[in-house]
């Protein structure tokens, strides 16, 4: 099986689909791979190391059977796909209908990443998980850039200095990220989901778990079911009362396909500190804080409210080598032994398919 590797298009994206590791690995186990030049710039990756794990390199990666890719395709791009290929990438099956209706009246056979089921023998593909593990770190790292106090106590000659307070909301699998690498910092860390099941992950990482009295109940695919307007408005007022303790909050409520849940208002913004910051890691759907500009890094009410989307392209390296192995991961399950073998039966490959010859998934 021939799989290609085309550059990102998308504005902005530096990651990679495969990186040399794991080409040298697909080759290796009966998989020929073709990358098209440049592809890995961005990331940190220069062609001559593809050549050395195998590749080959091309200016066309639109020829293999498979296609590899980290966006979704442009509509230039999907132009180039043909029918009965086999697409691979962060697809947006939930937000982007037409751009999964132009795949499917291609004939592409396409696999949304977003779409693997959160299941044991499918966690190797899990890039939701991978992703999310880059953000949660840059967010740590972006809040104690922006916060003009140290992260850690420091003990000096001058007198000793206070750590920093930081509250991460949300403790799937980029809030305990954001948790552990503030911890690493030096910050005194508090972490808050309405899943009480988390409460023992977040006391784990060395963090306090901050009860706000609402709870709720964890849904089949991990994440927290929404809450009702009676349990928001409740938690946003027992939130609103705590903020001001805190110098920093990451923030990370996010459900793919879903309108992010607004757990910080304006007044509760207000109530912050001057100086303290915000993370909100869901910004890409809109964000938890109400003041959130989508991409932009903003100051209201003397609070410094971070919205930047697509953070793991900000650390191309390590979130396209944990990328690369997801997708290593889903083609070796496709096509054992580097021979395509869709079984529909199997609920990996039904599961993550979201266009099928001339079907579209529901």
């Amino acid at each position: 099986m021939k799989v290609g590797v085309p550059r990102e298009t998308t504005a902005g994206e530096r990651r990679v689909a495969l990186v040399p590791e794991t080409v040298k690995r697909l080759t290796g186990s009966g998989f020929e791979v073709i990358i098209e030049r440049g592809a890995g710039k961005s990331a940190s990756f220069p062609d001559p190391d593809y050549e050395q794990a195998g590749a080959t390199l091309v200016d066309d990666a639109y020829t293999g059977e498979a296609v590899a890719k980290v966006q979704p395709p442009a509509s230039a791009e999907a132009d180039r796909l043909r029918s009965g290929q086999v697409l691979i990438g962060f697809l947006q099956p939930l937000t982007d209908r037409e751009g999964i209706e132009r795949l499917g009246e291609c004939g592409v056979v396409a696999f949304a990443m977003e779409s693997i089921p959160r299941i044991t023998r499918a966690q190797a593909m899990d890039a939701l998980s991978s992703q999310a593990t880059v953000s949660g770190y840059k967010a740590a790292v972006l809040a104690a850039d922006r916060l003009p106090k140290f992260f850690p106590m420091l003990m000096t000659a001058a007198g000793t200095v206070a750590p920093a307070k930081v509250l991460v909301l949300g403790a799937g699998v980029a809030g305990l990220q954001a948790i552990a690498t503030s911890r690493r910092l030096g910050a005194v860390v508090s972490g808050f989901d309405v899943r009480p099941i988390v409460r023992e992950q977040v006391e784990s990482l060395g963090a306090t778990f901050l009860d706000l009295g609402v709870t709720g109940e964890e849904t089949a695919g991990g994440y927290a079911r929404e809450l009702s307007e009676e349990e928001q408005r409740r938690q946003q007022e027992a939130l609103e009362a705590r903020l001001p303790e805190f110098d920093a909050v990451i923030t990370t409520a996010l459900v793919p396909g879903r309108p992010a849940p607004r757990l910080i208002p304006a007044s509760a913004v207000a109530a912050m500190r001057p100086g303290s910051v915000i993370v909100d890691l869901a910004a890409e759907a809109g964000g938890n804080c109400e003041l959130t500009e989508p991409g932009e890094a903003v100051v209201r009410e003397d609070v410094t409210i971070l919205g930047y989307t697509n953070l793991p392209s900000t650390m191309p390296f390590h979130a396209s080598q944990l990328y690369s192995r997801n997708v290593m991961a889903l083609l070796q399950h496709l096509a054992p032994a580097g021979e395509l073998n869709l079984d529909w039966e199997d609920e990996i490959t039904s599961s993550a398919c979201v266009t099928r010859k001339e079907e579209v998934a529901a």
